[in-house]
């Protein structure tokens, strides 16, 4: 079996487009700043959404990009706020619009015969944009999508800073299987999210209650749900973030000890797993790693995969 852990064989580029200031005058223009990873290699590819998180940046998740991207997929990753983040309705509205302007303005960005396959839409996020992810499939956008999606996955998703103080919109009902989706969802938590950084913050950055098991306790089936066990919250990031942001990020959520590096790749590689599953039909390295959790570069527990 090819290890979907290791990067793939495929070449790529990064392509950064911004937003012009003509935008509003032009429909082939972002809607927002976009940083994509694309293979390079003559071929028709699927497409992945991929949603930063609060505060974040797109180019903070390069390395999860170019995981993802080398091993046949197109991902895509706007920039949905600079300074002053928005509201939660005003976070996926804007990731509507994106959504919306990939028919008619992906495609003119990417590689000569590089194609991108619009008919199979995985849409993802981190933290709160993993949140983000699920109220805009779950339809809480105002703007009709042009698409649809084929799979949804959340990494490390958060809700809010706690059951009775969460994001508008309030997507979480906790009741078990309650989310009205009919596609495939798998929800990939840190073990060490839960926990405030040394002790002395206030707020964890993924807290109990509006966290990853939430979200999976509301998916139905079918779903899967994969804990990187001895990791936090933003470990799946980039090394050395630069920026003020970048600083800020070091400081805030408790992290593993452990290489972020095999962070990275165990989160690239479950994503890119359950995509070949649910996109291109083939379920072989998501079986196995539900068989064999310790094929994960870092340490995976616990693994559920329910589908019926």
């Amino acid at each position: 079996m090819a290890s979907v852990f290791d990067e793939g064989k495929l070449p790529l580029e990064f392509i950064t487009e911004e937003t012009p200031f003509s935008s509003c005058f032009d429909s082939s223009a972002p809607p927002k700043p976009l940083l994509i990873a694309t293979p390079t290699v003559n071929g028709t590819y699927p497409v992945l959404l991929l949603l930063h998180g609060f505060y974040l940046r797109n180019y903070f998740y390069k390395g999860i990009f170019q995981h993802i991207a080398s091993h046949g997929f197109i991902v895509v990753g706007p920039q949905l706020y600079s300074l002053v983040p928005p509201t939660g309705p005003e976070e996926i509205e804007s990731a509507a619009k994106v959504v919306n302007w990939l028919p008619q303005g992906l495609q003119s960005l990417l590689p000569e015969n590089v194609v991108a396959d619009l008919t199979k839409v995985a849409l993802s996020g981190h933290s709160r944009g993993g949140k983000a992810a699920f109220a805009l499939a779950l339809g809480h956008a105002k703007e009709s999508l042009s698409l649809k999606f084929s799979v949804l996955i959340g990494i490390d998703p958060v809700a809010g800073a706690n059951q009775y103080c969460r994001t508008n919109p309030h997507i979480l009902t906790y009741v078990p299987r309650s989310f009205n989706l009919n596609i495939p969802v798998a929800v990939i938590g840190t073990g060490l999210g839960p926990e405030k950084k040394n002790g002395c913050l206030s707020q964890p950055c993924a807290p109990d209650g509006v966290n990853h098991k939430e979200f999976f306790n509301e998916s139905k089936l079918p779903c899967a749900h994969f804990v990187a066990k001895d990791y936090g919250h933003l470990d799946m990031l980039d090394d050395d973030l630069p920026g003020v942001v970048g600083a800020l990020s070091g400081c805030t959520c408790k992290n593993g000890s452990g290489s972020k590096d095999l962070m990275r790749k165990s989160v690239g590689g479950i994503v890119v797993a359950f995509l070949n599953a649910y996109v291109n039909g083939e379920d072989e390295n998501l079986l196995a790693i539900v068989a064999d959790p310790a094929l994960s570069p870092a340490k995976i527990e616990p693994v559920e995969f329910i589908t019926a």
